[in-house]
């Protein structure tokens, strides 16, 4: 029986991914003007970077126990097999709320076959997690080896990114008003990745062009066979500067112009960013 895959809208892929590989999509939510959008379905991520050039701050939140139930419960009585790859935990409380809920299917459905994994993964870095595991559930493989599989390519997903603006990251909560200040006044672009799921900040540059090339010096430490892989950009409403780092990437590593996914940063995560954020993902050593 084919296993379907289950992703959290944090994962930024685009609907025809979606649709090719058969892949089930649980909606964040994004908090607008006194209004809740569902992310990638009433919203679009160019509607929350206007909203954030023009002063607003949208919030975010969870997917419910609720979204959860219904999905699993569905799966659990058809006695189909569903993999839940979820967005960080460290980031986002939606990891415990399907957790509650799985514990409950398990008592109703003992034979249910229903895992959820803690990707420790955020933006295209999930999504590229996401889009293995969905080719992977449409060979002969079995759901333990699919589940083993996921949880070693989650492990070894590198995020590399910076933001245009800290004041965003200030809003969050990421960085001090002082930080953000200093970093506006003198054109600082700070560096982050991900390690065990939360951001991480690696270093402080000046100036874009200097990010730009120093995103690549990592990507050069870090990555593994990286021509022979699946590599990922998101951004912020910024597409010019993510085809620039493409091409980088292209030249210096040999990469195919097919092998690099560009996608927007969704509502949910952009919402936290900002703007003019540029994120590099791919697989390390």
């Amino acid at each position: 029986m084919s296993i379907t895959i289950l992703a959290d809208s944090a994962c930024d892929l685009s609907e025809h991914y979606y649709n090719e590989y058969n892949i089930e999509m649980i909606p964040l939510t994004v908090h607008l003007n006194e209004k809740d959008y569902r992310d990638s379905i009433d919203i679009s991520p160019k509607t929350i970077y206007d909203a954030m050039r023009e002063g607003q701050t949208p919030k975010t939140s969870q997917a419910s126990v609720n979204q959860f139930k219904e999905i699993f419960t569905s799966y659990a009585k058809a006695e189909k097999p569903l993999l839940y790859i979820a967005f960080s935990s460290e980031l986002s409380g939606t990891y415990q709320a399907a957790k509650i809920v799985e514990q409950e299917i398990k008592e109703d459905y003992p034979e249910a076959q229903l895992h959820i994994i803690d990707s420790k993964c955020a933006s295209l870095g999930l999504g590229l997690v996401v889009l293995e595991a969905a080719k992977m559930a449409r060979q002969n493989i079995s759901f333990d080896e699919l589940i083993a599989q996921t949880d070693k390519n989650a492990g070894r997903m590198e995020h590399i990114f910076t933001v245009d603006n800290l004041e965003y990251l200030y809003r969050g909560g990421r960085v001090s008003k002082t930080a953000a200040l200093v970093g506006g006044l003198l054109n600082i672009k700070p560096l982050l990745h991900v390690e065990g799921g939360k951001l991480i900040p690696l270093e402080k540059i000046r100036g874009t062009k200097k990010v730009l090339k120093r995103m690549i010096e990592v990507m050069d430490k870090r990555g593994n066979n990286l021509e022979n892989q699946i590599i990922g950009i998101s951004h912020g409403d910024d597409l010019p500067r993510a085809q620039e780092l493409s091409k980088l990437i292209q030249d210096k590593f040999s990469v195919k112009g097919e092998n690099i996914i560009i996608e927007m940063v969704g509502s949910v995560i952009g919402a936290h960013s900002g703007p003019g954020t540029l994120a590099l993902f791919f697989c390390n050593k």
